[in-house]
């Protein structure tokens, strides 16, 4: 890439962020941004004219089961074994103010 990125570039920004860098940091963050942005110039070069735009990579396929109505258990069956019932109903724990 012919337009390297700079420490002073790198300063520059982290001084526009408002980020207090050490040299240390500052020599890091110079090569790995570097290395972003001449990944990002690869990706650029690409020759992408017959390429389709896309939103996903993969076909999309909806994974759900039909919703059809199937045999169900007996209610009273399943009542039977539940902890605490109510009006032919689960009863459980109030969210709020209520302790079991």
């Amino acid at each position: 890439m012919s337009d390297r990125l700079t420490r002073d570039d790198v300063a520059k920004v982290a001084h526009l962020a408002r980020l207090e860098l050490s040299d240390a940091e500052l020599d890091t963050y110079t090569e790995q941004l570097g290395a972003v942005l001449d990944h990002a110039a690869d990706v650029a070069a690409l020759d992408l004219a017959d390429v389709p735009p896309t939103a996903h990579p993969l076909p999309l396929v909806n994974v759900l089961r039909p919703d059809v109505i199937g045999p169900c258990v007996d209610r009273d069956e399943v009542l039977s074994q539940a902890p605490s019932v109510e009006d032919r109903r689960f009863r459980v724990p109030a969210i709020l103010g209520e302790e079991p």
